[in-house]
């Protein structure tokens, strides 16, 4: 609809210009007579026919100027959205004083007798004045604590925390990690998950490439990632929504999701570590399924009876190794001897690590 809406404007300043051109050479023609006709003829005439000329140009020219106008539209905001917000503000803001100071200065360049230098000297100051505001203020901004703190407040800026109070009904992107590992499709059905689904094209394409590897492991991993779609798409009430978007400059699928969850003011899903703190580093809201894993395992304290199966041994002498449903890692000090046998342990500590949670424990006397 808008660029049906673009076509004709464009259609209608050509036609325009075609009919002012068409009544400037009225005269022309009138004079040189060159069909012998009446001046109201020529008058009649000539912007009629080179105003359908110049409006069948025009929208013929449409398609190309629209597809022009899109592209540079793109390469601008591909620009802009590298600025900091901030800096974007500031800088603003100081070529708007800029350009008012260049205002007031060119009224001077009037005594000039020479046209054209005065017009020429009132441009160069306009440029001058212009950048010299935008410079200063990005540079004001970085050397002052409280303007920066003053430029985030103005922008909106939210800490982490802040973000993922708000982030609840936000839309939810999903990279490929989360889609490969599966457990979205779980956390999906118990209702916890607020908001739309988003499935960057991008993200698809790359599951694609890994579901059509010629490695045995990867291919398997790529086909389960797309029958985890289908089932979230076709079996969860929830909406989940295929965007387009990319950003053919950047060759980073995670860049790339970074960018995007900027653009859409989203959420990113995943179970990347490096994703993870990355995009933490840019205030956008990060939703860790390993974390969130961690953080609804059963709690263990110290001094509490468990009954356990031993399954191997530890990496010290006289350990044993068992494990709970969830995976948490049990490691038994003096279990070496019932290997295969399940025994009562009291749990002696619990150690939270990186990578999940361990129990450490020994055999009940």
């Amino acid at each position: 609809m808008i660029e049906k809406l673009i076509k004709y404007i464009i259609t209608f300043i050509g036609l325009s210009a075609g009919v002012a051109l068409g009544l400037s050479m009225v005269d022309f023609l009138y004079e040189n007579n060159f069909l012998n006709l009446m001046k109201v003829v020529y008058m009649i005439a000539a912007p009629a026919i080179l105003g359908i000329v110049a409006a069948i140009f025009a929208y013929a020219m449409s398609k190309l100027i629209i597809r022009l106008g899109k592209r540079l539209a793109q390469y601008a905001q591909s620009e802009l959205e590298k600025i900091p917000q901030q800096d974007f503000l500031f800088g603003l803001i100081g070529l708007v004083f800029g350009l008012v100071i260049a205002f007031l200065i060119s009224g001077l360049y009037e005594i000039i007798p020479i046209p054209m230098a005065a017009n020429a000297l009132k441009i160069l100051t306009f440029i001058f004045f212009g950048y010299l505001g935008i410079s200063l203020a990005q540079k004001n901004i970085k050397d002052q604590p409280k303007l920066a703190d003053l430029a985030k407040k103005m922008t909106g800026s939210k800490s982490v925390k802040q973000s993922q109070i708000s982030g609840q009904s936000k839309p939810k992107i999903l990279d490929t990690s989360v889609i490969i590992d599966g457990r979205i499709a779980d956390i999906c059905k118990t209702g916890f998950i607020e908001g739309d689904l988003i499935i960057p094209e991008f993200v698809l394409g790359e599951l694609r490439h890994i579901a059509d590897s010629s490695d045995g492991l990867k291919r398997n991993r790529g086909r389960r990632g797309l029958d985890i779609l289908k089932i979230i798409q076709r079996d969860l009430p929830i909406v989940v929504r295929i965007v387009d978007t990319d950003f053919e400059d950047v060759p980073e699928v995670d860049v790339k999701l970074i960018k995007l969850a900027q653009k859409m003011n989203g959420c990113i899903v995943t179970n990347d570590y490096n994703l993870n703190k990355v995009a933490s580093l840019q205030d956008i809201v990060i939703l860790n399924i390993n974390e969130l894993a961690n953080a609804v395992k059963p709690v263990v304290l110290p001094g509490e009876e468990m009954l356990i199966q031993i399954i191997k041994e530890g990496k010290e002498s006289n350990q044993g190794v068992s494990y709970l449903d969830d995976g948490t890692m049990i490691v038994v000090e003096d279990g070496r001897k019932f290997i295969n046998e399940t025994i009562h342990v009291i749990v002696t500590s619990v150690l939270q690590t990186a990578a999940g949670r361990m129990i450490f424990a020994k055999s009940k006397p």
